[in-house]
């Protein structure tokens, strides 16, 4: 079985798949709902043990009538409404059958909705809520002004006492004017805090709507909860967990109990997200447990516009998510379908030294290699290296970082003070880096766009009198945001995103699809560069090789750090480094 966490479909999962597309082509009454974005699944299964409910598609063994092998189909969520359409295997649990539990409880749920969007929509209240605005108003401006008052009354005292010669009952006089008028202002506090009637009816309104909202997330909890404790996965051995275990137990392996209790990202761990078992995966693992078949090779694709905030493209593969999948499939497949790569220590002969002096070094990263220790200490990584290399070196050694996808030049602190110095600088924006790599478009027709844009503003720049050798820079600002339930992959969001911004060059035109380019980051978000190239707001191309975000395999990430150029931090001294990719 392949990892349905990180794979390369199989050739019969190819041709699976491409069926299910014909078939999705033919279905007009799910057009218009589908083409808004779908993730579709498949599963090839032997059929181990005979059973009436055999795919709808398979092929015949030599020496049986029945399919040997076969392959199961899957959508995720629901089509119009229904997780039960012919030829796709149903949902682990039907909550959606008219009359049950939760769709009884979700109408309760609905009619406090309304009972909330009446209430706040109410004219009257409306108007009471403005009302009392421009009551407190006034009322704060009544007590400022007799605080005002006051300020030019105890001005006109000190002004008496300063020019001399008071009797005593002046004094007094000035004493009871004081104790007065502060006692007044304590009375017109009090008086303007009196509630009036509409006041305390809009407070009662308030209150309702509070009471309503706290129903409303107690009984929506509640029937999450109910929901999530019906979807009971089976796993290879014929045991099932609720989802509710699944996603606790996955969570304790992860963190220690102390952690559970107080780590708040621990906590969420434990709690399984909206939508968990409802995806592709589990649902054709679990009509494949159910009916006696052995899955052998698993692969999902898109149909459909890409979202806004993920990048996906029209029927390409991807991996199953993190966030609502890991847990099930961890529970639901063995363990070694899971397991990591040898650790494999000789890679840290590609390291290559591009630069080195007492404060400071300056390397070539291989792809392949972490930056920094990952969960696993045991996986090589350049700090483990550097470490090594440079046993008397002080501070932290890694300034910055790369993918452990991508490789070029990375640069070393041997001191604290080179650490510092360089740290300053890149927050100052003052490091210059350039990355080289190799886009894939969709077809020659987009390419031929990207191709023609470059060459349109490359002429327009050498009527204005450019040089022909200068480069011509385009701009992409999408702002980014992790994807909390899909890490490490990151999403563009425009209201919560932090800012990301890549100038790009087109460089050269490799074949039909494929071109190479150059990418200067003007910020250093997670995964800029490789979400900047794969979204639909981008670039629309994904860098070849691109696991996360791409589209098409390569041996390797085609994302190379080519050049960077910065001031030594004792000397400061401009020093530009250079290392082409192997690409």
């Amino acid at each position: 079985m392949n990892n349905p966490l990180d794979y390369e479909p199989h050739p019969l999962c190819t041709q699976a798949c491409r069926e299910v597309q014909e078939m999705l082509a033919r279905r007009e009454d799910w057009q218009e709902e589908i083409a808004r974005g779908k993730m579709f699944g498949v599963l090839i299964v032997e059929n181990v043990k005979t059973d009436t409910n055999v795919p709808k598609w398979g092929y015949p063994a030599a020496d049986s009538e029945d399919p040997k092998w076969g392959y199961l189909a899957a959508y995720s969520g629901q089509i119009g409404g229904r997780s039960d359409w012919e030829d796709f295997v149903p949902a682990v649990f039907d909550y959606l059958q008219p009359g049950g539990y939760f769709k009884t409880h979700e109408a309760e749920i609905s009619r406090i909705n309304q009972s909330i969007s009446h209430l706040e929509k109410d004219e009257r209240m409306k108007e009471a809520r403005t009302l009392i605005r421009q009551l407190q108003e006034e009322q704060k401006r009544t007590i400022a002004a007799y605080q005002e008052k006051m300020k030019e009354a105890k001005a006109k005292r000190d002004s008496r006492r300063e020019a001399g010669s008071l009797s005593e009952a002046e004094e007094a006089e000035m004493i009871r004017e004081s104790q007065f008028m502060k006692a007044e202002l304590r009375r017109l506090k009090k008086s303007l805090s009196e509630k009036t009637a509409l006041e305390t009816e809009f407070e009662d309104y308030q209150e309702n709507i509070l009471r309503l909202k706290q129903l409303r997330k107690q009984l929506s909890d509640a029937l999450q909860q109910w929901l999530f404790s019906q979807f009971r996965m089976l796993n290879q051995e014929g045991e099932s967990k609720d989802l509710l275990e699944i996603f606790r137990d996955e969570a304790m392996k992860e963190y220690p109990q102390a952690a559970i209790a107080t780590s708040r990202i621990a906590a969420l761990k434990m709690v399984p997200p909206a939508g968990s078992g409802e995806c592709c995966e589990p649902k054709l693992l679990q009509y494949a447990y159910q009916h006696g078949y052995k899955p052998l090779q698993m692969a999902m694709f898109w149909w459909g516009e890409s979202p806004k905030e993920e990048i996906r493209h029209h029927l390409q593969f991807y991996p199953a998510c993190n966030g609502k999948c890991k847990p099930i499939l961890h529970w639901m497949l063995p363990a070694s379908t899971f397991e990591p790569a040898a650790v494999n220590l000789s890679i840290y002969s590609k390291v290559e030294t591009l630069y080195e002096d007492r404060e400071i070094a300056v390397i070539h990263k291989p792809e392949g290699l972490l930056s920094v220790p990952g969960k696993d200490a045991a996986q090589p990584s350049v700090y483990a290296l550097m470490r090594s290399k440079y046993p008397e070196a002080t501070g932290p050694l890694i300034v910055h970082r790369l993918d452990m996808a991508t490789s070029g030049v990375l640069l070393i602190a041997k001191t604290d003070f080179a650490y510092h110095r360089l740290q300053q600088a890149f927050l100052n924006h003052q490091i210059q880096k350039k990355y080289v790599a190799i886009i894939g478009c969709k077809d020659q027709e987009a390419c031929d766009k990207i191709w023609e844009e470059a060459k349109k503003q490359k002429e327009e720049q050498k009527e204005r009198g450019a040089s022909s050798s200068a480069a011509v820079k385009q701009k992409i600002s999408l702002p980014l945001l992790p994807d909390y339930l899909n890490r490490p992959r990151q999403i563009v969001n425009h209201t919560q995103g932090k800012e990301a911004i890549t100038e790009y060059e087109i460089l050269d035109r490799i074949d039909g699809s494929h071109l190479r380019i150059a990418l200067y980051p003007k910020t250093g978000r997670t995964h800029q560069l490789r979400v900047h190239c794969a979204h639909q707001e981008g670039l629309n191309a994904p860098i070849l090789g691109d696991p996360l975000y791409g589209n098409e395999k390569a041996a390797q990430l085609h994302l190379h750090a080519e050049e960077i150029t910065f001031e030594h931090p004792l000397t400061g001294k401009k020093i530009t480094i250079k290392r082409k990719a192997d690409f």
